[in-house]
């Protein structure tokens, strides 16, 4: 059985002292072993000097974003190989904000994941509705259909998750319930079985995750983990989320 993923998405917060959380949340970890993987994706700015600090812990480093391209006139952008080389094991892709503020389509996200393939990293690609298309009855045809042209066929036989994220709960405090979130859940391992046949990647719920809602979402059917956002910058809030899987 595929152990569950809880990955921090620290998102464009971070600077050199907030190293002290990641070494936290390490020796916490080293105190009390997790059931569950446990990663951080902090800017790339502190990537290195995170894998440094925490080198042959218990905490995996990851990405929030890669570049399409292996190397080139890009300037601002960063390859998966310039991450893998920094020292990242994951990185996230397609997730909402670069979805609609970045303009980033579904063959875009595709173009990614197959970068993160080649530059040696374990792709989590997002996919989520809006909430008007949660309002119309669209959520999963949406879903699905993001499944089907965010992933592409090249990921047979590689490690990967899929982080379902409804837009519309992402920091806002609000939550679909359990029901929605399996409704959801279920439909994009239907969705997988049918392109991956065997794969057992787990499906992680992203979406105002925290302490007080944790243990009854990663107890859902099909939920294999939770990517959390504002709730990984510190280690007594993210913890909680940890011991919850």
């Amino acid at each position: 059985m595929t152990r569950k993923l809880i990955a921090g998405n620290w998102k464009m917060n971070g600077l050199a002292d907030s190293l002290g959380q990641a070494e936290a949340l390490s020796k916490a970890l080293k105190d009390e072993p997790a059931n569950c993987r446990v990663a951080l994706c902090p800017p790339a700015t502190l990537i290195a000097r995170m894998v440094g600090e925490l080198r042959g812990g218990p905490v995996e480093i990851g990405a929030q974003d890669c570049h399409a391209e292996a190397s080139g006139a890009f300037t601002g952008d960063i390859s998966a190989e310039m991450l893998r080389d920094a020292g990242a094991h994951l990185v996230i892709l397609g997730h909402s904000e670069r979805r609609t503020m970045h303009h980033e389509t579904d063959a875009d996200v595709a173009a990614k994941v197959g970068a993160a393939l080649r530059g040696g990293l374990e792709p989590v690609v997002c996919v989520g509705e809006s909430l008007t298309q949660r309002k119309a009855g669209d959520a999963l045809r949406v879903v699905v259909r993001q499944i089907k042209a965010s992933l592409p066929a090249e990921l047979k036989g590689h490690r990967f998750a899929v982080a379902y994220e409804p837009i519309w709960a992402i920091g806002s405090g609000l939550t679909p319930s359990l029901a929605e979130i399996e409704e959801v859940h279920v439909a994009i391992r239907q969705a997988l079985d049918a392109a991956f046949p065997g794969s057992t990647a787990p499906i992680l719920y992203g979406g105002s995750v925290k302490a007080a809602n944790a243990v009854e979402i990663l107890a859902v059917r099909e939920v294999g983990g939770a990517l959390v956002g504002g709730a990984s910058l510190k280690v007594s809030d993210f913890m909680p989320i940890i011991r919850a899987a």
